[in-house]
């Protein structure tokens, strides 16, 4: 399956798991759901396209609308490591890197660039990654690794 093709799957899937499904049992299988989970996955091509498109801002708005529908929450937004390995965590962390956090943990660091911690410490180290004055590394400098590799260089 192609990486778009993931990406609007993941999106639909979370769409129906997150909001169209809790909707059908709070309205007993009404079939306005039905034209609903259409209508998602369309526009789930549509986002997909946005997000992977050239204009930064539309797919950085694009991401800020999915993530505080589909991840509603008291606190910040917050993945676990393995969320970065996802289609859609993989085209968050190359388009705006950690949505929410100027300074990121190694973990974090290697689970969105797809390396180990001690990874992550070993390109500190060797000033491949920057350090945060706060600890951890800056997440714009994650975000900018994975756009240099994605374009290539490294």
């Amino acid at each position: 399956m192609a990486r778009d093709d993931a990406l609007v799957e993941q999106i639909a899937r979370l769409l129906d798991v997150r909001l169209l499904d809790p909707l059908e049992i709070l309205l007993e299988g009404d079939d306005a759901v039905d034209a609903l989970r259409q209508l998602a996955r369309l526009r789930a091509r549509g986002w997909a396209a946005t997000i992977g498109g050239d204009d930064d801002t539309a797919a950085t708005m694009a991401l800020a609308r999915l993530i505080a529908a589909l991840y509603p929450a008291d606190g910040p937004f917050d993945p676990p490591a393995d969320w970065w390995a996802t289609p859609l965590g993989q085209v968050v962390a190359r388009r705006v890197g950690h949505p929410w956090a100027e300074s990121i943990s190694y973990a974090t660091a290697g689970a969105m660039l797809g390396i180990t911690r001690q990874g992550v410490h070993d390109l500190v180290r060797r000033g491949r990654l920057p350090r945060h004055p706060d600890g951890g590394v800056p997440s714009v400098a994650v975000r900018d690794r994975l756009r240099a590799s994605s374009d290539g260089g490294l």
